[in-house]
Protein backbone atom coordinates (compact mmCIF):
# COMPACT_ATOMS: atom_id res chain seq x y z
CA UNK A 1 0.00 0.00 0.00
CA UNK A 2 1.41 3.55 -0.94
CA UNK A 3 2.30 5.92 1.98
CA UNK A 4 -0.30 8.61 0.35
CA UNK A 5 -3.37 8.53 -1.96
CA UNK A 6 -2.59 9.91 -5.27
CA UNK A 7 -4.62 9.78 -8.62
CA UNK A 8 -7.30 6.90 -7.05
CA UNK A 9 -9.92 8.84 -7.09
CA UNK A 10 -11.53 7.57 -10.44
CA UNK A 11 -9.76 4.12 -10.15
CA UNK A 12 -12.37 3.58 -7.03
CA UNK A 13 -15.49 5.91 -8.90
CA UNK A 14 -17.76 3.60 -10.86
CA UNK A 15 -21.85 2.49 -9.83
CA UNK A 16 -20.41 -0.86 -8.70
CA UNK A 17 -18.79 0.72 -5.53
CA UNK A 18 -21.44 2.31 -4.72
CA UNK A 19 -24.02 -0.29 -5.27
CA UNK A 20 -21.75 -2.06 -2.77
CA UNK A 21 -21.77 0.63 -0.26
CA UNK A 22 -25.23 1.05 -0.04
CA UNK A 23 -25.92 -2.43 0.58
CA UNK A 24 -23.33 -2.63 3.33
CA UNK A 25 -24.98 0.89 4.59
CA UNK A 26 -28.34 -0.63 4.87
CA UNK A 27 -27.23 -3.95 7.05
CA UNK A 28 -29.57 -4.34 9.81
CA UNK A 29 -31.49 -1.15 8.50
CA UNK A 30 -33.96 -2.54 5.52
CA UNK A 31 -37.42 -2.56 7.47
CA UNK A 32 -37.05 1.82 8.33
CA UNK A 33 -39.39 3.69 5.84
CA UNK A 34 -36.62 5.60 4.42
CA UNK A 35 -34.54 2.32 3.02
CA UNK A 36 -38.02 0.80 1.48
CA UNK A 37 -38.37 4.16 -0.18
CA UNK A 38 -34.51 4.19 -1.19
CA UNK A 39 -34.57 0.51 -2.29
CA UNK A 40 -38.05 1.60 -4.83
CA UNK A 41 -35.44 2.82 -7.02
CA UNK A 42 -32.04 2.65 -6.13
CA UNK A 43 -30.16 2.07 -9.21
CA UNK A 44 -31.78 5.48 -10.33
CA UNK A 45 -30.46 6.99 -6.69
CA UNK A 46 -26.62 5.16 -7.28
CA UNK A 47 -26.61 6.58 -10.72
CA UNK A 48 -27.55 10.02 -10.20
CA UNK A 49 -24.98 9.93 -6.85
CA UNK A 50 -22.31 8.64 -9.51
CA UNK A 51 -22.79 10.76 -11.48
CA UNK A 52 -22.79 13.79 -8.83
CA UNK A 53 -19.68 12.27 -7.70
CA UNK A 54 -17.94 12.45 -11.10
CA UNK A 55 -18.62 15.66 -12.20
CA UNK A 56 -18.41 16.90 -8.60
CA UNK A 57 -21.70 18.61 -8.62
CA UNK A 58 -21.99 16.48 -5.26
CA UNK A 59 -23.04 18.21 -2.25
CA UNK A 60 -23.52 16.97 1.62
CA UNK A 61 -27.52 17.55 2.74
CA UNK A 62 -28.25 18.69 5.86
CA UNK A 63 -28.98 16.74 8.70
CA UNK A 64 -31.68 15.82 11.28
CA UNK A 65 -30.78 16.90 14.84
CA UNK A 66 -32.09 15.10 18.29
CA UNK A 67 -30.86 14.05 21.38
CA UNK A 68 -30.25 10.83 23.14
CA UNK A 69 -29.66 10.17 27.23
CA UNK A 70 -27.32 7.49 27.33
CA UNK A 71 -24.58 7.11 28.10
CA UNK A 72 -24.63 10.73 28.23
CA UNK A 73 -26.93 13.70 26.54
CA UNK A 74 -25.57 13.69 22.79
CA UNK A 75 -26.34 16.09 20.53
CA UNK A 76 -26.57 13.04 17.24
CA UNK A 77 -27.32 14.68 13.62
CA UNK A 78 -28.38 12.16 11.35
CA UNK A 79 -27.61 12.69 7.67
CA UNK A 80 -29.51 11.68 4.90
CA UNK A 81 -29.13 8.33 3.65
CA UNK A 82 -27.66 9.31 0.07
CA UNK A 83 -25.19 11.07 1.99
CA UNK A 84 -24.64 7.91 4.56
CA UNK A 85 -23.60 5.98 1.30
CA UNK A 86 -20.83 8.37 0.37
CA UNK A 87 -19.58 8.19 4.17
CA UNK A 88 -19.50 4.59 3.64
CA UNK A 89 -17.42 4.94 0.39
CA UNK A 90 -15.03 7.52 1.68
CA UNK A 91 -14.56 4.88 4.62
CA UNK A 92 -13.90 2.05 2.96
CA UNK A 93 -11.45 3.04 0.05
CA UNK A 94 -9.28 5.58 1.15
CA UNK A 95 -9.59 6.17 4.87
CA UNK A 96 -9.44 2.79 6.19
CA UNK A 97 -6.51 1.12 3.97
CA UNK A 98 -4.64 3.88 4.01
CA UNK A 99 -4.90 5.35 7.98
CA UNK A 100 -5.71 2.02 10.05
CA UNK A 101 -2.09 0.63 9.42
CA UNK A 102 -0.52 3.72 10.78
CA UNK A 103 -2.50 3.58 14.06
CA UNK A 104 -0.51 2.36 16.80
CA UNK A 105 -1.43 -1.78 17.81
CA UNK A 106 -3.11 -0.02 21.16
CA UNK A 107 -5.44 1.65 19.78
CA UNK A 108 -8.99 0.10 19.39
CA UNK A 109 -12.27 1.95 19.13
CA UNK A 110 -14.17 1.22 15.80
CA UNK A 111 -11.79 -1.08 14.32
CA UNK A 112 -12.01 -4.32 12.60
CA UNK A 113 -10.69 -7.36 15.21
CA UNK A 114 -10.15 -4.87 18.61
CA UNK A 115 -12.66 -3.32 20.34
CA UNK A 116 -13.61 -2.33 23.72
CA UNK A 117 -13.39 -6.51 24.54
CA UNK A 118 -9.80 -6.77 23.61
CA UNK A 119 -8.62 -3.29 24.89
CA UNK A 120 -10.07 -4.44 28.40
CA UNK A 121 -8.59 -7.78 28.49
CA UNK A 122 -5.39 -6.19 27.03
CA UNK A 123 -5.27 -3.96 29.87
CA UNK A 124 -5.50 -6.59 32.52
CA UNK A 125 -2.93 -8.61 30.34
CA UNK A 126 -0.27 -6.03 31.19
CA UNK A 127 -1.92 -5.37 34.44
CA UNK A 128 -0.56 -9.36 35.56
CA UNK A 129 2.49 -8.40 33.74
CA UNK A 130 3.62 -5.29 35.73
CA UNK A 131 2.35 -6.98 38.69
CA UNK A 132 4.98 -9.69 38.57
CA UNK A 133 7.15 -7.39 37.14
CA UNK A 134 6.73 -4.08 39.47
CA UNK A 135 5.21 -5.64 41.93
CA UNK A 136 3.49 -1.93 42.47
CA UNK A 137 2.87 0.79 39.81
CA UNK A 138 0.94 3.55 38.97
CA UNK A 139 -1.91 4.53 36.04
CA UNK A 140 -2.35 7.85 34.23
CA UNK A 141 -6.02 7.57 33.63
CA UNK A 142 -6.69 10.54 30.65
CA UNK A 143 -10.06 11.65 29.35
CA UNK A 144 -10.75 14.13 26.97
CA UNK A 145 -12.79 17.52 27.70
CA UNK A 146 -15.86 16.89 25.04
CA UNK A 147 -13.72 15.37 22.26
CA UNK A 148 -16.15 15.03 19.27
CA UNK A 149 -17.39 18.75 19.81
CA UNK A 150 -13.64 20.04 20.42
CA UNK A 151 -12.26 18.40 16.68
CA UNK A 152 -10.52 21.30 15.15
CA UNK A 153 -11.80 20.97 11.34
CA UNK A 154 -9.48 22.56 9.75
CA UNK A 155 -6.62 20.75 11.85
CA UNK A 156 -8.14 17.26 10.78
CA UNK A 157 -8.07 18.86 7.31
CA UNK A 158 -4.44 19.74 7.50
CA UNK A 159 -3.46 16.07 9.43
CA UNK A 160 -5.25 14.38 6.04
CA UNK A 161 -3.75 16.65 3.87
CA UNK A 162 -0.27 15.15 4.65
CA UNK A 163 -1.41 11.68 3.43
CA UNK A 164 -3.60 12.44 0.75
CA UNK A 165 -2.71 14.03 -2.31
CA UNK A 166 -5.61 13.63 -4.52
CA UNK A 167 -7.14 17.03 -5.13
CA UNK A 168 -10.70 15.02 -6.08
CA UNK A 169 -11.01 12.78 -2.54
CA UNK A 170 -9.58 16.04 -0.39
CA UNK A 171 -12.13 17.80 -2.28
CA UNK A 172 -15.13 15.27 -0.98
CA UNK A 173 -13.32 15.45 2.36
CA UNK A 174 -13.81 18.61 2.76
CA UNK A 175 -17.39 18.98 1.82
CA UNK A 176 -18.43 16.35 4.45
CA UNK A 177 -15.77 17.98 7.23
CA UNK A 178 -17.25 20.86 6.67
CA UNK A 179 -20.91 19.81 6.21
CA UNK A 180 -22.48 20.66 9.67
CA UNK A 181 -21.91 24.27 11.16
CA UNK A 182 -18.94 25.47 13.39
CA UNK A 183 -15.12 25.64 12.95
CA UNK A 184 -14.99 22.60 15.74
CA UNK A 185 -16.91 19.90 16.00
CA UNK A 186 -17.69 16.70 13.86
CA UNK A 187 -21.11 15.36 13.23
CA UNK A 188 -22.02 12.35 15.65
CA UNK A 189 -24.07 9.98 13.89
CA UNK A 190 -21.74 10.12 10.53
CA UNK A 191 -19.90 6.95 9.42
CA UNK A 192 -16.68 9.12 8.92
CA UNK A 193 -16.93 10.75 12.10
CA UNK A 194 -15.57 7.73 14.09
CA UNK A 195 -12.31 7.38 11.52
CA UNK A 196 -11.76 11.48 11.42
CA UNK A 197 -11.42 11.09 14.92
CA UNK A 198 -9.29 8.09 15.17
CA UNK A 199 -7.01 9.96 12.64
CA UNK A 200 -6.96 13.11 14.97
CA UNK A 201 -6.11 11.12 18.23
CA UNK A 202 -3.80 9.11 16.34
CA UNK A 203 -1.44 12.31 16.47
CA UNK A 204 -1.42 12.14 19.72
CA UNK A 205 -0.56 8.51 20.08
CA UNK A 206 2.54 8.59 17.82
CA UNK A 207 3.72 11.40 20.21
CA UNK A 208 3.36 9.02 23.37
CA UNK A 209 4.68 6.07 22.11
CA UNK A 210 7.46 7.46 19.52
CA UNK A 211 8.30 10.59 21.34
CA UNK A 212 7.64 9.89 24.91
CA UNK A 213 8.44 6.04 24.57
CA UNK A 214 5.58 5.04 26.62
CA UNK A 215 5.12 0.88 26.57
CA UNK A 216 1.84 0.85 28.32
CA UNK A 217 -0.54 2.82 26.92
CA UNK A 218 -3.50 2.27 25.55
CA UNK A 219 -6.74 4.19 24.06
CA UNK A 220 -10.21 3.72 22.86
CA UNK A 221 -10.98 6.99 21.11
CA UNK A 222 -11.36 9.74 23.86
CA UNK A 223 -10.73 6.98 26.74
CA UNK A 224 -6.72 6.52 27.66
CA UNK A 225 -4.72 4.53 30.23
CA UNK A 226 -0.62 4.70 30.39
CA UNK A 227 0.88 2.09 32.99
CA UNK A 228 4.43 3.59 34.47
CA UNK A 229 6.48 2.35 37.74
CA UNK A 230 6.61 5.93 39.47
CA UNK A 231 4.05 8.68 40.12
CA UNK A 232 6.81 11.33 39.18
CA UNK A 233 6.83 9.70 35.87
CA UNK A 234 3.16 9.65 35.45
CA UNK A 235 3.23 13.55 36.36
CA UNK A 236 5.96 14.19 33.72
CA UNK A 237 3.86 12.34 31.39
CA UNK A 238 0.82 14.06 32.30
CA UNK A 239 2.44 17.94 31.44
CA UNK A 240 4.03 17.10 28.05
CA UNK A 241 0.96 15.12 27.30
CA UNK A 242 -1.24 18.48 28.35
CA UNK A 243 1.08 20.54 26.30
CA UNK A 244 1.05 18.81 23.21
CA UNK A 245 -3.09 18.14 23.31
CA UNK A 246 -3.15 21.70 23.58
CA UNK A 247 -0.81 23.19 21.18
CA UNK A 248 -1.18 20.23 18.32
CA UNK A 249 -4.58 19.47 18.56
CA UNK A 250 -6.65 22.36 20.57
CA UNK A 251 -7.55 19.90 22.84
CA UNK A 252 -7.87 19.44 26.89
CA UNK A 253 -8.59 16.79 29.24
CA UNK A 254 -10.71 16.75 32.03
CA UNK A 255 -11.71 16.87 35.60
CA UNK A 256 -11.77 12.66 35.24
CA UNK A 257 -7.86 12.47 34.28
CA UNK A 258 -5.89 11.41 37.05
CA UNK A 259 -3.27 9.60 38.92
CA UNK A 260 -3.44 6.35 41.12
CA UNK A 261 -1.68 3.39 42.54
CA UNK A 262 -2.56 -0.04 40.29
CA UNK A 263 -3.94 -1.21 43.39
CA UNK A 264 -7.37 0.16 43.01
CA UNK A 265 -7.64 -0.81 39.83
CA UNK A 266 -8.96 1.41 36.79
CA UNK A 267 -12.11 2.37 34.82
CA UNK A 268 -11.58 1.42 31.12
CA UNK A 269 -14.64 1.09 28.49
CA UNK A 270 -17.38 0.51 31.41
CA UNK A 271 -15.14 -1.87 33.33
CA UNK A 272 -13.42 -1.85 36.67
CA UNK A 273 -10.18 -3.45 35.66
CA UNK A 274 -7.60 -5.50 38.16
CA UNK A 275 -4.94 -7.52 37.67
CA UNK A 276 -7.61 -11.06 38.20
CA UNK A 277 -10.87 -9.57 37.92
CA UNK A 278 -13.18 -7.77 35.58
CA UNK A 279 -15.99 -6.06 37.12
CA UNK A 280 -18.81 -4.01 35.41
CA UNK A 281 -18.76 -0.40 36.67
CA UNK A 282 -21.61 0.18 39.82
CA UNK A 283 -23.25 2.77 37.44
CA UNK A 284 -24.13 0.08 34.38
CA UNK A 285 -25.13 -2.88 37.00
CA UNK A 286 -27.53 -0.47 38.26
CA UNK A 287 -28.94 0.59 35.24
CA UNK A 288 -28.27 -2.93 34.02
CA UNK A 289 -30.47 -4.27 36.42
CA UNK A 290 -33.12 -1.49 36.52
CA UNK A 291 -33.95 -2.71 32.89
CA UNK A 292 -33.89 -6.31 34.10
CA UNK A 293 -36.97 -5.48 36.12
CA UNK A 294 -38.68 -3.17 33.61
CA UNK A 295 -38.80 -6.36 31.44
CA UNK A 296 -39.58 -8.46 34.11
CA UNK A 297 -42.88 -6.49 34.80
CA UNK A 298 -43.65 -6.08 31.05
CA UNK A 299 -43.77 -9.72 30.53
CA UNK A 300 -45.18 -10.07 33.49
CA UNK A 301 -48.27 -8.01 32.20
CA UNK A 302 -48.49 -9.29 28.89
CA UNK A 303 -46.85 -6.31 27.13
CA UNK A 304 -43.94 -8.10 25.85
CA UNK A 305 -42.86 -11.74 25.22
CA UNK A 306 -40.08 -13.38 26.93
CA UNK A 307 -38.91 -13.49 23.40
CA UNK A 308 -38.52 -9.72 22.47
CA UNK A 309 -36.84 -9.02 25.68
CA UNK A 310 -34.29 -11.65 24.97
CA UNK A 311 -33.61 -9.66 22.20
CA UNK A 312 -32.64 -6.63 23.56
CA UNK A 313 -30.94 -8.42 26.20
CA UNK A 314 -28.03 -10.07 23.71
CA UNK A 315 -26.10 -7.10 23.50
CA UNK A 316 -25.88 -6.57 27.02
CA UNK A 317 -25.13 -10.22 27.42
CA UNK A 318 -22.26 -10.19 25.04
CA UNK A 319 -21.09 -6.93 27.36
CA UNK A 320 -21.35 -8.42 30.51
CA UNK A 321 -19.94 -12.21 29.62
CA UNK A 322 -16.54 -11.29 30.48
CA UNK A 323 -16.75 -9.65 33.31
CA UNK A 324 -17.27 -11.84 37.24
CA UNK A 325 -20.79 -11.35 37.49
CA UNK A 326 -22.51 -14.79 37.57
CA UNK A 327 -25.62 -13.55 39.41
CA UNK A 328 -26.43 -10.82 37.13
CA UNK A 329 -25.96 -13.35 34.24
CA UNK A 330 -28.05 -15.50 35.70
CA UNK A 331 -30.89 -12.93 35.85
CA UNK A 332 -30.25 -12.27 32.48
CA UNK A 333 -30.65 -15.60 31.14
CA UNK A 334 -33.97 -16.79 33.51
CA UNK A 335 -35.39 -13.81 31.40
Amino acid sequence: MPKTIRNEYEKKLSYASFMQAHNLSKKGKGFRKEMILFSLKQEEYIQWLYEQLKNKTYQHGGYTVFYITEPKLRKIEKSRYIDRIVHRWVVDNFLEPYFVPTFIHTSYACLKQRGMHKACLDVQKTMKHLERTWKEYYILKMDIRKYFQNINKDILYKILHRKIIDTDVLWLLKEIIYSNEGKTGLAIGNYTSQMFANIYLNEVDQYIKHKLHCKYYFRYLDDSVIMVKTKEEAKKLLKKITEFLAKTLELELNEKTQIFKSKQGVNFCGYKINSYRLKIRDRGKQKLKKKIKELQYKIKVGEIQSKEARKYLCGHFGYIQYADVKNLTQRILEI
